[in-house]
């Protein structure tokens, strides 16, 4: 099996046919592998270009500089050390380290003054540019991430701009990531990242080149998603499957250290608004295969997810969401 390459082009010129075409090609990865790549998208190169030069200047940093902007649970932002997550929570914590940026509010901003689990602000490093480059490439990841939500919308049946209202105010987080080459001695099972599934919606990576991403196949193979020059690796998260009622997949994804070279990445996260109401869209259960989930909010499902990842960390987990807030 291999990941699909998919040119995703006519979403943006407005091209009916061509949308339709795109629309039943992301449709049919999604309910196969759960993993496709979008080419022609409009994140541009050199905006992409710029956000992988600011990461490594970042990691680059001395370890007490990058801690200043040390993580917090509650907003789900700023540095996570190496070895500061498990995403496999029956392995050794992973061999990377990161750093999230999420939807950058004003300091008046109700949920952000209210205290909003999953609403809070940016943690800066002190580096020229880099809070302006980020910004830019988070303000382009979210517009096209929300594009594509029309294509899942005309997939699924939907009036196309179904996502949109659940989308304006994402949960989004924007994810630094590096990779140092593989350690000589590494605890038996340890990975760069462990065997997971992502939580929101979809993800759109680009990635620098150098290999270790590794996709399981419904038959329980390992598969190599290898690097496409300009293109996105996409997958379906686990929000999205819940959403659509199991019918597109949340593909089970990890990455192998790499030996002898590190490795940058950059994941853009897109998960829906807080307030969302997460339950089986319509078209989506029938008699014969009745909707699977409960209806949740947005942060909830978020909150169920999250947790897990930081219990063996150290670096706390985000306190329950308040009952004016579900």
């Amino acid at each position: 099996m291999t990941i699909p390459v998919i040119d995703v082009s006519a979403l943006a010129d407005g091209d009916e046919a061509g949308t339709r075409r795109v629309a039943r090609e992301i449709g049919a990865a999604c309910r196969d592998v759960g993993f496709f790549y979008v080419a022609g998208h409009s994140v541009g190169t050199a905006l992409m270009d710029e956000a992988f030069a600011a990461s490594r200047a970042f990691f680059a940093q001395a370890e007490a500089v990058k801690k200043e902007a040390l993580y917090t649970a509650a907003g789900n932002r700023g540095y996570v050390p190496m070895k500061g997550e498990a995403l496999d929570p029956n392995r050794p914590a992973d061999l990377k380290e990161a750093f999230n940026i999420g939807l950058d509010l004003a300091p008046d901003d109700p949920e952000l003054a209210a205290g909003r689990m999953f609403r809070a602000a940016n943690l800066w490093p002190t580096l020229p540019g880099f809070r302006e480059t980020m910004l830019a490439y988070f303000d382009a990841c979210h517009c096209f991430g929300r594009l594509l939500h029309r294509a899942f919308a005309i997939d699924l049946g939907l009036a196309p701009d179904f996502f949109d209202d659940k989308l304006d105010r994402p949960m989004a987080v924007l994810r630094l990531l590096h990779y140092p080459p593989a350690p000589a001695r590494a605890e038996e099972g340890q990975l760069g990242a462990g065997e997971h599934t992502d939580y929101g919606c979809v993800t759109l990576l680009a990635t620098d080149g150098v290999g270790g991403l590794e996709v399981r196949t419904r038959a329980g193979e390992w598969i190599a998603a290898p690097h496409v020059p300009g293109a996105f690796v996409c997958n379906i998260g686990d929000c999205l499957m819940r959403w659509t009622n199991d019918i597109y997949v949340s593909t089970p994804h990890r990455v192998v250290s790499p030996a002898g070279r590190e490795r940058f990445s950059i994941a853009f996260f897109l998960d829906p608004n807080p307030d969302a109401d997460i339950a089986c869209l319509p078209g989506c259960a029938t008699p014969a295969r009745p909707a699977r989930y409960a209806p949740v909010k947005g942060d909830q499902f978020l909150l169920s997810r999250l947790s897990p990842t930081y219990e063996k960390s150290g670096l706390g987990t985000a306190a329950k969401v308040p009952a004016e807030a579900s």
